[in-house]
């Protein structure tokens, strides 16, 4: 049987980083690729409902798309796609 990839839902464009979402990845053991794969598939990780469905209309309508995560070792890890879709960073919630 084949598997069949899904196609991203939106483009991520640069993908930056900052040092802290850096150590917290290295510490976990962990990619970021792993993270930019759920985001751009609209698995938008540990929000609530309420910030799901603003992602959702935020895809249809050209805003900014937010997700959060936890690494393996339990930090949180927010993504963060800006409305022209030219930038995506990987970042800590107190680098917000």
């Amino acid at each position: 049987m084949q598997e069949i990839s899904k196609q991203p839902a939106f483009d991520l464009g640069q993908i930056v980083a900052t040092p802290g979402a850096l150590a917290v990845l290295e510490k976990a053991g962990q990619g970021p690729g792993e993270f930019l794969t759920r985001h751009s598939n609209r698995e938008w990780g540990d929000l609530s409902d309420e910030d799901r469905k603003e992602n959702n209309y935020s895809l249809g309508h050209g805003f900014r798309l937010v997700s959060s995560y936890r690494t393996n070792a339990g930090d949180k890890l927010l993504i963060i796609t800006e409305s022209d879709r030219t930038v995506t960073t990987l970042l800590l919630p107190q680098e917000y």
